[in-house]
C-alpha cells in the first residue's frame, strides 16, 4: 500500500490494493514518511475503511488530532475484545471512544465523577452491547493511567450501540433508549402485563424496535402497503394493533417520522406475543 497522506506520526491515509482509501495505524507509521511511499505492514496496528461516503481525509484528520496514546490504548482494546474484525468499517467508533476516553481520563485526573442516569437501563436494554463494553473497559485499562471507574462501561456501551447508526454522536441513542422505555411502559399499561425485558418475547421485541430505528434513522421502513401478511396481523390482533398505534404516535412524536402500515402491523406482532407469553406464565 502506498502513503497518500501523512497525518501525524501515528496516522497515515493511504490507499490498498483495490484502489480503496483507508486509514491506517500504528506507532510511527508516518514518521518520516512521504506521500507516495511504501506503508510497512509491519508497523500497521489497525485498518480503518471509511463507509456510508465518509469522507476519508475528514476522518483521518479527527482520529489524528485525538490524543495519540489514547487512540492507541483503544485501538489494541478493540482488537483484543474481539469487538471487529482486523479492518474496521466504523473508524467512527474508534474515534468516538478515544474521544470519550480522553475527556475521561481528564475527568479522573481531576478528581471528577459524574454518574450515568441510563445505567440500569442500558444494562437491560443493550446487556450484549453492556457486556462487550465492560470487556473493552478492561481491556483499555490495562493501556492507560489511572485507570476508569466501571461506571464508565455504561457511556461505552451506548457508544457500541451508537455505532450501528453511523452517527457523530449520542443523541439518536439517548432518544431511542428514552422511547423504547416508554413504549415498554404503554404496554405493560394498556396490556395490564408487566413488560418483562428479560423474557423472550420482550427480548425480541427491544431487538425489533432497534431494528425498526435502524430503519426510520436510514428512511428504509417496510413500505408494502398492501402487505397480505400486515393486513392478517392487524386483523387477528385488534387490541394489539391498537396498542401498536399508541407505540407508532409516540415514535412519531419523538423522532418526527411516521411510521407505516408494516411497521405497525408487526410491533402489533410483538405485543401480541408479550401478552400471550404473559397470559401463559399465568396459568402456570
Amino acid at each position: 500500500m502506498k502513503i497518500l497522506r501523512v497525518l501525524n506520526n501515528n496516522v497515515v491515509l493511504s490507499r490498498d490494493a483495490s484502489g480503496r482509501e483507508v486509514i491506517l495505524t500504528g506507532r510511527g507509521l508516518g514518521f518520516q514518511k512521504r506521500p507516495g511511499q511504501e506503508v510497512d505492514p509491519r508497523a500497521v496496528v489497525r485498518t480503518f475503511v471509511p463507509t456510508d461516503g465518509r469522507d476519508p481525509d475528514n476522518l483521518a484528520t479527527v482520529l489524528a488530532a485525538l490524543d495519540q496514546d489514547v487512540v492507541r490504548a483503544v485501538v489494541l482494546a478493540i482488537s483484543e475484545t474481539q469487538l471487529e474484525p482486523g479492518e474496521s468499517t466504523q473508524p467512527t467508533l474508534a474515534i468516538a471512544v478515544a474521544d470519550h476516553v480522553a475527556q475521561a481520563l481528564k475527568r479522573e485526573r481531576d478528581g471528577t465523577r459524574i454518574d450515568y442516569p441510563l445505567r440500569a437501563e442500558v444494562q437491560t436494554l443493550y446487556r450484549e452491547e453492556y457486556d462487550k463494553a465492560a470487556r473493552l473497559l478492561t481491556a483499555i485499562n490495562h493501556h492507560i493511567d489511572p485507570p476508569l471507574p466501571q461506571t464508565e462501561a455504561t457511556a461505552l456501551a451506548l457508544h457500541l450501540v451508537n455505532a450501528g447508526f453511523s452517527s457523530g454522536d449520542l443523541s439518536f441513542t439517548y432518544t431511542m433508549t428514552g422511547v423504547i422505555q416508554q413504549m415498554l411502559t404503554v404496554i405493560s399499561e394498556r396490556c395490564g402485563i408487566p413488560a418483562e425485558r428479560d423474557s423472550i418475547s420482550g427480548a425480541r421485541f427491544i431487538t425489533h424496535v432497534r431494528y425498526l430505528f435502524v430503519r426510520v434513522h436510514q428512511h428504509r421502513q417496510l413500505t408494502r402497503q398492501d402487505s397480505v401478511i400486515g393486513e392478517s396481523i392487524r386483523t387477528a390482533y385488534p387490541e394489539a394493533t391498537r396498542t401498536a398505534r399508541q407505540l407508532a404516535t409516540i415514535v412519531e412524536l419523538r423522532l418526527g417520522t411516521a411510521l407505516t402500515e408494516d411497521e405497525v402491523s408487526y410491533l402489533a406482532l410483538h405485543v401480541a406475543r408479550m401478552t400471550l407469553d404473559a397470559e401463559t406464565d399465568e396459568v402456570r
